[in-house]
């Protein structure tokens, strides 16, 4: 039996050219404890003061309720148009080369370089009535400042670099070559992207998506400019965070913050295994 333990303990512990394994893992395990565990835990054991019926009523809130679906609907549908022009935008900036490449490819990282704020005003004043953009909308019935489509846009305008530079180095990776072989055996342009492209780049197409939605659910400051905050209409969960911990409604704030991180932690660990499956499937990252 201690023989068998030990050479699970070998399997667990094998050698390696890179000294340090149990110091540098004792030192990630602390980090990310003090780092995201803790203060999730704080989070959680907050918002447990108001006991299981206080939370659902919280939870259970029609004010909440519509928060999170404005919430996590936009960041879903911002997520997915994201995954469909990011992909886009990176097969252009890896595939060809034309005057002003470097331009486009820095333009992609400016809303990560844009304070959230300047990019809701700026927003605001494209898409509001009297704005460039919304007096031409206007006539024609649309309305996007403060609906939830002035929040989608917001949200597609900071979460694009994600889904960019997460597809963009795998897809350089990907040699022309594939797809001329592609070519030569009879394959046409929409079978060469659909069974010899995407498989390939679909599980870093997982990952920006992830980033971008994450990103978007906790997004605050380029929203609540564009999104007007009206209360079952335009008002997203941060926002109304915020409007519980300015009520010295602490417990309340807690405790909608923790719906939040459950659904979003439901969400990810889902996509993970997506790609774990899409990486075994293909065999890419094995």
């Amino acid at each position: 039996m201690i023989s068998n333990f030990a050479k699970a303990g070998w399997r667990f512990k094998r050698p390696s050219v890179i000294p340090g394994f149990g110091l540098t893992l004792g030192f990630t395990l602390a980090y990310l404890a003090l780092i995201v565990l803790i203060p999730l835990a704080g989070l959680v054991w907050r918002s447990a003061s108001l006991g299981f019926t206080g939370f659902w009523n919280v939870a259970v809130d029609p004010r909440t309720v519509n928060a999170l679906k404005i919430s996590f609907g936009t960041s879903f549908v911002a997520a997915l148009v994201n995954v469909f022009f990011g992909v886009i935008v990176a097969w252009v900036l890896v595939r060809y080369r034309f005057p002003g490449r470097r331009i486009v490819d820095a333009i992609v990282d400016l809303p990560f370089a844009l304070p959230t704020a300047v990019a809701g005003i700026a927003l605001t004043s494209l898409y509001a009535r009297n704005g460039w953009i919304g007096h031409l909308l206007e006539p024609l019935g649309i309305k996007v400042a403060f609906t939830p489509i002035g929040i989608t846009i917001a949200l597609i305008f900071v979460g694009l670099p994600f889904v960019v530079r997460t597809v963009q180095p795998v897809m350089e990776e990907i040699r022309k070559e594939v797809e001329e072989a592609a070519a030569t055996l009879g394959a046409n342009r929409f079978q060469t992207i659909t069974q010899v492209l995407l498989p390939g780049l679909q599980p870093a197409i997982l990952t920006g998506f992830a980033l971008a939605f994450a990103r978007a659910v906790g997004e605050y400051g380029s929203v609540i400019f564009i999104a007007g905050n009206l209360p079952y209409v335009s008002e997203i969960a941060p926002l109304l965070i915020v409007i519980r911990l300015e009520e010295f409604d602490y417990a309340g704030a807690t405790a909608i913050a923790t719906i939040m991180l459950l659904i979003s932690f439901f969400m990810l660990f889902v996509i993970n295994l997506i790609q774990a499956w899409s990486r075994r499937r293909y065999g890419y990252g094995t």
